[in-house]
């Protein structure tokens, strides 16, 4: 693996509107070879976490399973995330991210295949735990892969295009899951939903075994970039680094990393973006549905709208960022969208048409934020401490992935109307955009 220098911020990088030709034709040769199989592998990683927001259209109907029951389930994946995410994201750091990649998709493939034959409750608590468990360190993972690879000028838009995977999930899977549920019901004797899991968690085990041919550890590696062209990456990388430490954020020890407050306002600042990002994630299909929508084909094109609203924008804050080596109020922005969005989608229940509007404006903005906020701590921290850090604000702030489709369900359960659970999730939002303001624009912006 790279020296721990190599995953550092520059304070006097050069914009990269500024870059060089030739740098610039590098970092694209690198984007093409680097980014393609990693957007396809986080995006069936994320279609297999959340699918089961498709699956309980009919899955809950089939099962008897109440609505507290799938929120209560849905939300456990967050708590194995949250075990062990951090030492997955160190272990990476030991063994090389084509093991890591490898491992983890085999398993969350497998599993997520698995739950086409759960039966009871505490068979789909059990599975959603373990998927989390065996998921844990592959976004995070993939944050200090690009690290290692892009230096800090050009890393929010690779970023940006990596976490595109996530809508983008929706937009392919939204479709894809509602014309498997309406076409493949009772096939060789299976529900729809059941089909669900086996078609959509077969692919990760068999892009699990292309891996080791198609990922390269390290620049050093890469037999693809030339020598002249790897002591470009190097050089960047290292001033990088020497940026980073004269601003004390180059934790070597996990110890280290764990007494810096910037980590834990990291953290809380991921719980804000994680609820409304899971809330939307596992809901929005139900939140279609209570729209008056029953076809889960119709369903699913619906549900594709605001997940490409979401894949465009989240790239288009991503390179406004970048040119204008900005972060903070691109961070504010997106949040106070994703409020105004929700709870006017919720206000706009009666009409349809007005309410999906406003549930896609609410969605974009909720993309913007999650990847606004994944730009910030490769900013200020460094080393070992950096791995495990990344690996920390996850999992904890994946708790907001917990918390966020449990209480959903608890509300549809009491009031029969997921409004309630939508207008928290706004207004977790606005907190989100305070906690954002609080940040010293001198540690972030740039």
């Amino acid at each position: 693996m790279p020296n721990a220098a190599a995953v550092a911020q520059s304070a006097t990088a050069p914009r990269s509107d500024a870059m060089e030709p030739a740098s610039q034709a590098v970092y694209r040769k690198i984007a093409w070879k680097v980014l393609p199989f990693l957007i396809i592998c986080y995006l069936f990683a994320y279609l297999d976490r959340v699918n089961v927001g498709f699956a309980k259209l009919r899955m809950l109907e089939d099962l008897q399973f109440s609505e507290t029951a799938y929120g209560f389930g849905a939300g456990l994946f967050f708590i194995g995330y949250l075990l062990f995410e951090a030492p997955s994201n160190v272990w990476m750091m030991k063994v090389g991210a084509r093991k890591t990649i490898m491992r983890i998709m085999l398993l969350w493939g497998l599993l997520s295949m698995g739950f086409a034959f759960v039966q009871t409750p505490t068979q789909f608590y059990v599975l959603r735990f373990l998927l989390g468990a065996a998921e844990a360190g592959f976004f995070p993972g993939i944050v200090l892969y690009l690290t290692f690879w892009f230096p800090s000028r050009v890393r929010g838009r690779m970023l940006g295009l990596f976490m595109a995977a996530i809508p983008l999930s929706g937009v392919v899977g939204a479709p894809l899951s509602g014309w498997i549920m309406h076409s493949m019901h009772d096939a060789s004797g299976l529900s729809g939903w059941q089909w669900l899991f086996i078609m959509e968690g077969f692919p990760s085990v068999v892009m699990a075994l292309m891996v080791p041919w198609l990922l390269t550890d390290e620049p050093a590696q890469a037999k693809w970039l030339t020598d002249e062209e790897k002591q470009l990456v190097r050089t960047d990388l290292e001033a990088d680094a020497r940026a980073k430490d004269g601003m004390g954020g180059f934790h070597a020890s996990i110890p280290v990393m764990l007494r810096d407050p910037r980590v834990w306002a990291m953290v809380a600042l991921c719980i804000c973006q994680a609820i409304g990002n899971y809330g939307v994630s596992f809901w929005l299909p139900s939140l279609v549905k209570d729209l008056g929508y029953q076809d889960p084909l119709i369903i699913g094109l619906l549900s594709a709208i605001p997940f490409l609203a979401g894949a465009i924008a989240l790239n288009l804050i991503a390179r406004s960022s970048d040119r204008r080596l900005e972060r903070r109020w691109h961070l504010i922005f997106g949040f106070l969208v994703s409020a105004t969005g929700l709870a006017a989608s919720a206000l706009l229940h009666g009409s349809p048409i007005a309410a999906l509007a406003a549930l896609t404006v609410g969605t974009a903005g909720v993309y913007m934020a999650t990847t606004m906020m994944w730009m910030l701590p490769s900013i200020f921290l460094g080393g070992v401490g950096m791995a495990a850090a990344i690996g920390v604000i996850n999992s904890l702030g994946g708790l907001g992935g917990f918390v966020s489709p449990y209480m959903m369900g608890i509300v549809k359960d009491a009031t029969q109307s997921t409004a309630g659970g939508v207008y928290v999730i706004a207004a977790v939002a606005v907190v989100g955009a305070i906690l954002a303001y609080r940040l010293p624009k001198q540690l972030v912006n740039r």
